[in-house]
């Protein structure tokens, strides 16, 4: 299976290991992760004024060459997937919207047919959910992760605007708590898995992300979990930066340790 990655700035700095072990991990699932070879940042954030388009064409362009190519577009980092996907929702919803864009695009040098929102688009964990399945990957493990106690952090940008996004149950996601017992590991319920750790607000009020930070991974640590995992590179430098006392880890080491391409277990 063949689809269209669009990996970010992120993981080619602070979050490298989130992108390696996803393209490894891809490659003994049947997966080919195809990197796109002209992408630029996603923007960061969704601007949500409708007649703010600049910051959007990168993931227009990202989404009209996956259509090109008949292929998925697919991204790990919660950020940039929460740009695309909320991009191609606007182009597909407002009309307006998707003619401003299409007249920006066409002023490329190698534009395509207008587009309309034809992409499907993906995060890595809906790709091992709807398209590998749980039970494959329960099958392809070598190591499980037995005896771990693992507390999944959604965040949120995974699941909001859950109309738009449709990832999973905002008030109660079973996705990433159904990869982790794929994994053999046990997942942990708390209350703060899909509260804000206050990532975006550190420069501004670094006492209040530090506080909402403390919420989320004490929460976590008091209902008996080992670890924290999550999908977000944000997420993980704010919770690890304000002294989380349980280890921070991405969801795709945990997959890497337990389909044997990362031999030493480094997250405990």
């Amino acid at each position: 299976m063949k689809v269209n990655y669009f990996p970010g700035c992120t993981l080619r700095t602070k979050a490298k290991d989130l992108d390696f072990y996803a393209r490894e991990c891809a490659k003994i699932l049947g997966i080919e992760l195809v990197e796109l070879p002209d992408w630029q940042c996603c923007g960061g954030v969704f601007v949500t004024s409708s007649d703010e388009i600049a910051s959007k064409l990168s993931c227009a362009r990202a989404l009209v060459a996956s259509r090109d190519d008949n292929r998925a577009l697919v991204s790990v980092c919660s950020a940039c997937h929460n740009v695309i996907k909320q991009t191609n929702h606007a182009i597909k919803n407002d009309a307006k919207f998707a003619d401003a864009v299409n007249r920006y695009l066409a002023q490329d040098e190698e534009h395509s047919d207008p587009y309309f929102g034809e992409t499907e688009v993906l995060h890595y964990l809906e790709l091992l959910r709807d398209k590998v399945g749980f039970d494959k990957i329960r099958e392809a493990v070598k190591n499980p992760l037995t005896g771990k106690k693992i507390a999944a952090y959604y965040g949120c940008l995974l699941l909001r605007p859950g109309k738009v996004m449709a990832f999973d149950d905002v008030e109660n996601p079973q996705i990433m708590e159904d990869f982790i017992r794929a994994l053999g590991a046990e997942p942990v319920i708390y209350p703060a898995r899909n509260e804000c750790c206050g990532g975006y607000i550190a420069l501004e009020d670094a006492a209040s992300a530090k506080k909402k930070s403390d919420t989320v991974s004490h929460s976590a640590a008091n209902h008996g979990a080992d670890m924290i995992v999550t999908a977000c590179p944000l997420c993980k430098y704010n919770l690890t930066k304000n002294e989380s006392p349980l280890p921070v880890v991405y969801f795709t080491e945990l997959l890497a340790l337990a389909l044997g391409v990362k031999e030493n277990d480094d997250a405990e």
